[in-house]
Order: C-alpha cells, then structure tokens, then sequence
C-alpha cells in the first residue's frame, strides 16, 4: 500500500537492505536521519539465516524503520527479482516488529561502483563492498524521496 511520504513520520534508525542473492547489502541511518553509513554484507544462505542475521541487526542498533531496494526493471515494470524481494519483503513484516518500505533501486549498483571507484577503492575490494553501498544509496534515495513511499504491511494489519 502507498502511502504519501508527508503522512507518515519515519522513524530512525533506518535500516536499509539490497537483497542480493548472494550477499546482502546493508547500510544504517542515525536516529535523526542525518547520516548514513554502510555496515558489513550478510551472506545469503536461507531465509531463516537472513531473518536471524536481520533481526539482530534491527536490536543491535534499534533500528525503527527498514528499507528494502525494489529492483525494478529499467522501464518500470515490476520483473522476477522485484516480485520475490516483494515476497522477502513481505516475510520480513510478518516476522519482525518493524516499519518497512520498499524503494525503487534503479540503477543502484552501477551509481555503487561509480561511487567506490571514485573513493580510490579497489576493484577487487569493491566487489565486497558494492552490496552495502547500494544499501547507501537505497537509503539515500529514500530519504530524499518526495513521491509517494511503498510500505509493506502485514497480513495481521486490517
């Protein structure tokens, strides 16, 4: 269900994932929604892993609000991989106490790299990194995001 941004207050911490099907990006806004930074990726074995490693992620740093990258295809529509990070998405909500949106990730990987490489980073480095600053820019997107935000609720909700 869309909702329009200036009707629901965020809260932060923010968490931020691009679910990749190996690894898992991760990134973590402070509290006040001001900065942003990348944390270590999580390996992607199983979903019981991913909900275990998320939800520890969520206490440690007692995150409010998570936002997942929405992969969708360059024109728009909505492909394979954004139907099953709908589905994960979904997962999520019905198993953790937490706000979570979905934010269009266009792009993401490429702006990543392009990112990294500009820090001086090295490219057998950044392929270890590029997951999580993804998550970064997924984030960032979303914060700065006027349209209207894609919040996933779950099925208990009426």
């Amino acid at each position: 269900m869309s909702v329009p941004a200036n009707q629901n207050k965020i809260r932060g911490p923010i968490l931020a994932l691009d679910l990749g099907g190996t690894r898992v990006g991760v990134a973590l806004s402070d509290e006040l929604s001001i900065s942003i930074r990348r944390l270590e990726p999580l390996l992607r074995t199983n979903w019981k892993q991913l909900l275990r490693d998320v939800d520890a992620i969520v206490r440690r740093f007692d995150a409010k609000t998570m936002v997942i990258g929405l992969p969708l295809s360059l024109d728009g529509t909505v492909g394979t991989a954004a139907l099953e990070v709908q589905r994960t998405a979904k997962k999520f909500s019905q198993s953790l106490e937490i706000e979570i949106y979905l934010q269009d990730e266009r792009l993401s990987s490429v702006e990543a790299s392009e990112r990294l490489r500009y820090e001086g980073i090295a490219s057998s480095v950044n392929s270890s990194l590029i997951d999580s600053e993804s998550a970064v820019i997924i984030l960032r997107d979303f914060l700065d995001d006027n349209q209207d935000r894609i919040r996933i609720k779950p099925q208990t909700d009426p």
